[in-house]
């Protein structure tokens, strides 16, 4: 019996795949509602389902892109102040928490910090570049600007 999977099936199908599988298993697989009989109306629903996924996908990459040219752009550099010592380190250090505040604060773009890949935290005056992985398609290059303040 041909059905379409609603959900991930270990070893069988993943969503969205029709497979053709045996009478009794199809049956246990529809009444555990992990999948429905495969006939016109569903694989017509699963091929809607597919396009509006795709539009979604494709609109997604779209804002990921608009919003890296943002923070590419020269006069979005992030600027942010901290105590210094007296050989010239910070007190303390600059996290991607407090770049994403930043980010909000004086561009109002909103961005996970998750999202701000840093090595370790900033420790030092000066400007650093720091990549942001915006999509799993578009990373953007953010620049901080650390001054003694």
């Amino acid at each position: 019996m041909k059905v379409v999977f609603l959900e991930d099936v270990k070893g069988k199908g993943k969503k969205g795949e029709v497979k053709d599988v045996a009478d009794g298993y199809a049956n246990f697989l529809i009444k555990n509602r992990k999948a429905e009989e495969a006939n016109a109306a569903t694989i017509s629903a699963l091929k809607g389902q597919k396009k509006a996924e795709e539009k979604k996908q494709a609109e997604e990459l779209a804002a990921a892109q608009e919003l890296k040219a943002l923070l590419e752009k020269d006069e979005s550099i992030i600027k942010l102040s901290a105590k210094i010592g007296e050989d010239g380190r910070l007190f303390g250090s600059i996290t991607t928490k407090q770049v994403a505040e930043a980010l909000q604060k004086q561009h109002n773009v909103k961005l996970d910090k998750r999202k701000i890949e840093l090595e370790s935290p900033i420790r030092a005056l000066g400007f650093t570049k720091m990549p942001v992985k915006i999509h799993p398609e578009v990373t953007a290059i953010l620049t901080v600007q650390v001054t003694e303040g």
